[in-house]
């Protein structure tokens, strides 16, 4: 064997690095019957304080000869995953050696391009998932939600959801994933294009029809006690098969809705009115202000098929809200024919859903905690801010996340 000198410099200088290089990866590439652990890890260790002094070409081929290593050392797998792209590329998208811990932590110290690969992987797992969700990046957020091996957890889909607001083409995906829930999708309702909502509308809202039967003898018992606890009045408000609010027709200065919204189309709709027409619709005045508002209309349709009003009174509304019935040609709108399609497509009871669906969540009726002792109060409080769907929904439609 050759004498190992510090001092005497051999000809062609550097050929001896590159071919023990070249060993080492071969060594720590070898199956796991071939090698002991503890050689693997040593060789590993070795090879990983080459690789510090070695060129991008010879990291790049060493990531290439790990492509599909599972028994390379831990340590080695992911220096080569969070070193530059053209490196890493080769083990971030098949490798399989690294865990969920690994991949959230390499998705949250490299780069866009380097979470894109992680969110195209085979699989990606819930952890995985919500933390490539975190950041506001199209590509990595569409690349996931197309990835039929991913994960989402709830409260990644949140994050989505609340992206959807900004980034175009996101809704549609998201429409698409089986872990969306009613309450993601309602609140995304709001800013999703035509098609989706369409989407939505059809495929998220229930028809409730065995919740009602199962508590059809908590409405007595609540009616003898007057409607004294809010909770239940609001939770029952939630279930009860009808729409229309019949004590504020006693209340309102109209015969029924439908004389409300002649009334709205002939003289035009101003805030009193609308809110009078929500309040015989059963809903409250942020969810009705949330509907007339909307651009798109399809609000109209389901609050019309949810409160009975007949196809006439779709088109009185829309005349209400000053909006164009026709094209200059004398053609029907398209939006307006888009909306009364919507209306004839939803089943009443779905209707129904939605729109309680949309009261409950946009609006606060009571506060459960007023009643409990200060520090109950502050625990209920936090509780509900963390996991009440209504609040979660109310957050996302009027952009505040947290």
């Amino acid at each position: 064997m050759a004498e190992i000198s510090e001092f005497n410099e051999a000809p062609n200088t550097g050929r001896a690095r590159r071919l023990l290089l070249r060993r080492l990866i071969d060594f720590v590439a070898l199956p796991a019957t071939a090698v002991a652990p503890q050689d693997r890890s040593m060789a590993g260790d070795i090879l990983l304080d080459m690789l510090f002094h070695a060129t991008d070409e010879e990291r790049i081929f060493c990531a290439k000869r790990l492509r599909i290593t599972k028994e390379a050392p831990r340590r080695l797998m992911r220096y080569l995953a969070q070193s530059d792209l053209d490196i890493a590329q080769y083990v971030l998208e098949d490798n399989e050696v690294y865990d969920s811990a690994d991949l959230c932590e390499f998705a949250d110290k490299t780069s866009m391009e380097h979470r894109l690969m992680i969110a195209r992987r085979k699989r990606v797992a819930p952890t995985v998932s919500q933390e490539l969700c975190k950041r506001e990046e199209p590509t990595v957020l569409k690349a996931l939600l197309q990835n039929q091996g991913a994960i989402i957890p709830e409260a990644g889909m949140d994050l989505l959801v609340h992206h959807s607001r900004k980034v175009e083409g996101l809704p549609n995906l998201i429409i698409k994933r089986l872990e969306l829930i009613p309450s993601q999708a309602m609140a995304m309702f709001w800013w999703s294009d035509g098609p989706t909502r369409r989407t939505i509308l059809r495929r998220q809202a229930a028809d409730r029809l065995e919740l009602v039967d199962l508590c059809s003898d908590v409405f007595p018992i609540a009616a003898a006690e007057k409607w004294s606890d809010p909770v239940a009045r609001k939770t029952l408000q939630l279930i009860e098969r009808r729409q229309r609010n019949r004590q504020a027709i006693d209340k309102s200065p109209f015969d029924n809705l439908e004389h409300a919204v002649e009334t709205a189309a002939e003289k035009g709709l101003n805030p009193e009115l609308a809110q009078e027409i929500g309040f015989l619709a059963g809903v409250k005045p942020v969810t009705i202000a949330k509907i007339l508002s909307d651009p798109g209309g399809e609000g109209l349709a389901v609050l019309c098929k949810a409160t009975g009003l007949k196809r006439p009174y779709l088109t009185l509304l829309w005349q209400a809200l000053r909006r164009p019935m026709e094209l200059d040609g004398g053609e029907p709108h398209p939006q307006f024919a888009y909306v009364k399609e919507t209306y004839e497509l939803l089943a009443v009871a779905k209707a129904q859903t939605t729109l309680r669906y949309w009261n409950w969540s946009l609006s606060s009726s009571y506060s459960p905690q007023q009643a409990a002792a200060p520090q109950a109060a502050e625990l209920m409080e936090e509780a509900d801010a963390e996991f009440s769907a209504s609040r979660r929904t109310a957050r996302l439609v009027f952009g505040q996340h947290g």
